[in-house]
């Protein structure tokens, strides 16, 4: 095959070939990052030398950015999962461009992405724009992954997300194990997937025993601390009280201890509590909360991956992934009590 001689201008997946070595090493050499060892560095340019100089970048290229749409705070659940994906990130070579916190909730990014000749894709965390606004960027044939959708995708918009519907049956299954039968919900938003999946998940344990989901049992909420405050207050004020609280996180399910304590309510024999997420928050109450361990790094490097393939043009063959949980089994589940 013949040769581009040096001076010209080669491909980086060109140049990858001929040194025997990843685009993303390739991508790491001419940026100048350091951790690559000093023989690989020079297996790359030696091939430059034959081949030439990357060409420009261009959409799908090792060297383009990647834009991180998080328009969340970044604390707990959304830090973690940010964070994984610049480390990931980082791995291939690839530039940052973040934009996070409240106050991006509002900006209309998607339809200028494929325009912005420096952004080669795009993961969205949770993102809130509706669904024609994610199918029109895909019409675009612009890469991108979303992690943890609010509502279905289409088959063909990538996703990765953590099997809730398992998650939130494990949980309740574990609840019914112990002798729980009126089990309230703090479930999340009312028109957001995971919420709906969730739901269900809670839905088909209770089948498994006979027992139909009432629809008091039930609150839709935002969740944070002082939203599952309010709702588990609520719940725990009905005539007959839930003997077990299934919140949609871990900040929700501590807003239900408070309500529990105020009430003289002893956790677990009085009432058990369960989160979701496993966040440092999980690992701090009193007594510590059983919760649903999610995978969220690892859904920060898959999504990272799977735009990877995207990018580089390979076949894939599954584009909506869901990754396993782990239910967590700590002091704030219990039987349940003869009298609720």
């Amino acid at each position: 095959m013949a040769r581009q001689q040096g001076g010209g201008r080669a491909t980086v997946r060109a140049i990858a070939a001929e040194a025997g070595v990843s685009i993303a090493t390739v991508s790491r050499v001419m940026n100048g990052h350091a951790h690559v060892a000093p023989d690989t560095q020079e297996l790359v340019r030696k091939a430059v030398a034959r081949l030439g100089a990357p060409a420009p970048a261009r959409r799908g290229s090792a060297s383009g950015a990647i834009y991180v749409r998080c328009p969340y705070v970044l604390t707990d659940y959304f830090g973690v999962i940010v964070s994984s994906i610049a480390e990931t990130l980082d791995l291939h070579g690839r530039r940052l461009v973040l934009s996070a916190g409240d106050a991006a909730r509002d900006l209309q990014v998607l339809p200028g992405l494929p325009n912005d000749a420096g952004i080669a894709g795009a993961v969205l965390i949770v993102p809130p724009e509706p669904e024609r606004e994610l199918e029109a960027l895909r019409a675009q044939d612009f890469p991108f992954v979303v992690v943890d959708p609010r509502t279905p995708l289409p088959r063909d918009i990538a996703s990765v997300s953590a099997a809730n519907l398992t998650a939130a049956r494990s949980v309740t299954a574990h609840l019914v194990e112990l002798g729980h039968r009126r089990i309230g919900v703090i479930g999340g938003p009312g028109d957001w997937l995971a919420s709906r999946s969730r739901l269900a998940g809670h839905t088909s344990a209770l089948a498994e025993v006979g027992v139909l989901p009432s629809p008091e049992l039930l609150r839709s909420i935002e969740p944070t601390a002082d939203w599952g405050y309010d709702a588990a207050c609520e719940l725990l004020d009905l005539p007959q009280r839930p003997t077990a609280l299934v919140a949609f996180n871990d900040k929700a399910a501590v807003g239900a201890l408070r309500a529990a304590y105020e009430r003289g309510l002893r956790v677990p024999e009085d009432l058990s509590i369960t989160g979701f997420d496993d966040i440092d928050l999980s690992r701090s109450t009193v007594p510590r909360l059983t919760t649903v361990r999610q995978p969220l790094e690892e859904m920060g490097r898959m999504a990272v991956s799977l735009l990877m393939r995207l990018l580089d043009r390979h076949t894939v063959d599954t584009l909506h992934v869901e990754l396993a949980t782990h239910l967590v089994l700590r002091g704030s589940t219990g039987p349940a009590p003869a009298t609720p």
